[in-house]
Parts: C-alpha cells; sequence; structure tokens
C-alpha cells in the first residue's frame, strides 16, 4: 500500500476558509485523480490519521495507483467539522466563519494546549473538562471535542458568525 504525504502545494492548507461544498468538491477531485473510493476513520489508536482511499487492489497494483493518502490531522479535524456542521442547517458562510474562529484558537489541533489558560483542544474549551459532558475521551478525540465546541457555539452564540464576531470584538469567544 502507498502512502504518500500531504503536502502544501498538493493540499489545502489547514487555514485556508472554505464552504462546505468547496471542501466536498476537493475530496472527490483527489479521490477521482486517483481513481478510489474513500472512505474516512475511525482510526486506530497511535495510528496516524490517515484517510483510507479504498480500491479494486487488482487493478490498483497493476496500474501502479495509490491506494492510501495521509493526511494531516488539521485537515482531517476540518472534514470532521464539516460532516459535524451539515446536519445543523448552518450555511456556507458559517461554515467559513467556524473555520477562521477555531484556525486562530487552535489551528484545529486537538491536542492544542494553551500554556497560561490551559485551554484545550480545538475549541480551546476553558476549563478543558468542560468537554467531558460530551465524551469521555475529550482529551484525544477531536469528534468529541468538535460536537462540544458546536454545542457550546449554538448554546452561546447562536452560530459560528457570531461567536466569530464575538471573538473579533473582544479577543476571545
Amino acid at each position: 500500500m502507498a502512502r504518500h504525504g500531504c503536502r502544501p502545494r498538493g493540499c489545502r492548507p489547514a487555514g485556508a476558509a472554505e464552504s462546505v461544498l468547496a471542501v466536498h468538491r476537493y475530496i472527490i477531485r483527489i479521490t477521482a485523480a486517483i481513481g478510489c473510493a474513500v472512505t474516512v476513520g475511525p482510526w486506530a489508536p497511535g495510528r496516524t490519521a490517515t484517510a483510507q482511499v479504498r480500491a479494486d487492489h487488482d487493478s490498483a497494483h497493476d496500474s501502479g495507483r495509490v491506494d492510501a493518502l495521509e493526511i494531516s490531522a488539521p485537515l482531517r479535524n476540518r472534514l470532521l467539522a464539516v460532516a459535524l456542521i451539515t446536519p445543523r442547517g448552518w450555511s456556507d458562510r458559517q461554515w467559513r466563519c467556524l473555520d477562521r474562529l477555531w484556525t486562530r484558537e487552535s489551528n484545529w489541533n486537538h491536542l492544542a494546549r494553551n500554556r497560561s489558560s490551559g485551554a484545550y483542544g480545538i475549541p480551546q474549551a476553558l476549563p478543558a473538562t468542560k468537554m467531558r459532558s460530551a465524551g469521555d475521551d475529550w482529551r484525544s478525540s477531536a469528534a468529541t471535542q468538535i460536537k462540544w465546541g458546536l454545542g457550546y457555539i449554538a448554546r452561546r452564540y447562536g452560530t459560528p458568525c457570531a461567536a466569530w464576531g464575538h471573538a473579533e470584538a473582544a479577543g476571545w469567544y
């Protein structure tokens, strides 16, 4: 199985705000280019975050096509957030606000910790233990952190754009 690192010129930068539709199109473009279909997660603990790209093994090996593509954890976390905000009915504009907010807060790093305040994870929860309400795996699970963060934004601000507006004005959300 071939594995290729996600290089800046070959992948979208983690901070680039894109519409939900654009992210889906990007995935389709990658998979079409290598002739495979994408199945996302779950990943085994301790493994590199990888989008498993499945293809017919015979034709993949015969043609030399890639059958697995490693992606960075921040990009994987952004794609996961796209999947989790879609059922909320938030628009592409709301996605762009969420992307800006969490790019600034943690750069989509689910292990990010603010040394001075103790804020933790993708949404930079303070105290970090608040995220326990979304799951016992809050320290290591991007999905749990994103679910908690989306709920927090919905309860406190209503939408990601309202949270982003507050963060821009106050320096925190």
